[in-house]
């Protein structure tokens, strides 16, 4: 027992403690009679102290390690989720932290309510809670994936955020790692496992067609996810982004005139003929109507003045991205523009258009 103490960087006392309420209990004795640890016993304790160190209960400990239906392979993904949930709260505290840093620089004052509402608990509610407020399901582009879907009757949604373009007549489980988004989902929504798309805890073909949508470009590893998504199911639905068309940064007037930064921010992202390789999907153009109830980043594009409003941008995982100083210059620009009369003449072709093609792409397996 002392040995395992050692390697696993606890006390006798917590192991004898975990061995008196049956949560590691070691199952064999050496020829002295000392407690020793089988490697099954190894890999629960493992579990046990992976899920303490993320701050659970011993109660709720117990409940995890203690579920029949869950293997040490289960675990790993779902302690795997866990951590990048927490990484992206660790993620949004930095964002919040430049944001006062950058405000403190100007010499504006900072409020005490302020300060709590950046570094405290409601710091990754504030960014991640604008999403329902404005990213709702699209009927047009829902239409699209919807008819990808075909007769496929089991769904994977992959990335699944708050649930948007869920379709409510088909067998849905939803996968999604942050904790923020889903506890925004609503009543009645799939039932969401806490994964990632890198590592879904699914056998092969456990489903008809797994879908993502407006999610790659959030995952760790997009190609590896794309082929976790074709192994799971037999047919796969991606909503993405272009950016192997040449000058690709010029197709929309925000990135194009007011945040050059975006480009950088895609700049190892996967191109779009390697990802539909990846899953032998063919690539459908899907055009954004000038009206789009998604409030994804382009949707705004023949309605200018929506990107001034912060509870906007707040939804949109871009500005966090940028930063501060890039947000703060972009908005003030487009704003002088928007009120100078420049923008409407330099995007006077947009007037008439009821949709634009932007780069948003359907990949279909």
């Amino acid at each position: 027992m002392g040995r395992v103490a050692g390697l696993a960087g606890v006390s006798v006392r917590t192991l004898h403690h975990y061995d008196e309420i049956g949560l590691v209990r070691p199952s064999t004795r050496t020829a002295a009679g000392y407690r020793a640890y089988s490697a099954d016993d190894m890999e629960r304790l493992r579990e046990v102290l992976a899920y303490r160190r993320l701050s659970f209960g011993l109660r709720e400990v117990a409940e995890l390690v203690g579920d029949p239906s869950t293997d040490a392979v289960a675990h790993l993904r779902r302690l795997r989720g866990l951590l990048l949930d927490r990484r992206d709260r660790a993620d949004a505290m930095v964002t919040a932290i430049d944001r006062e840093l950058a405000a403190r620089a100007k010499g504006l004052k900072v409020t005490p309510e302020e300060q709590l509402e950046m570094l405290g608990a409601r710091l990754y509610d504030a960014i991640g809670g604008a999403y329902t407020e404005t990213r709702r399901t699209e009927p047009r582009i829902a239409a699209r994936i919807w008819d990808a879907l075909g007769d496929a009757q089991t769904v994977l949604n992959v990335g699944a955020g708050t649930g948007s373009y869920e379709p409510a007549d088909r067998d849905v489980i939803a996968v999604e790692p942050s904790a923020v988004m889903r506890g925004q989902r609503p009543a009645g929504a799939a039932s969401c496992v806490a994964a990632a798309a890198e590592s879904l805890p699914f056998e092969d073909h456990s489903f008809d067609v797994a879908m993502a949508v407006s999610t790659v470009h959030h995952w760790e590893d997009p190609i590896a996810g794309l082929r976790e998504m074709r192994r799971v199911a037999r047919r796969v639905v991606v909503l993405t982004f272009d950016t192997d068309e040449p000058g690709w940064q010029d197709r929309f007037w925000l990135t194009r005139d007011y945040l050059p930064e975006f480009a950088a921010l895609l700049a190892e992202f996967p191109s779009l003929a390697g990802m539909a390789d990846v899953i032998g999907a063919r690539v459908e153009p899907v055009p954004i109507p000038w009206d789009c109830a998604d409030g994804l980043f382009e949707a705004y594009w023949r309605r200018p003045g929506a990107y001034l409003e912060d509870h906007v941008r707040r939804a949109m995982s871009v500005w966090t991205r940028v930063g501060p100083e890039a947000e703060q210059r972009a908005v003030r620009s487009l704003g002088d523009d928007l009120h100078s009369g420049r923008w409407a003449e330099r995007n006077s072709d947009l007037v008439h258009l009821d949709a634009a093609d932007l780069g948003l792409r359907l990949l279909v397996a």
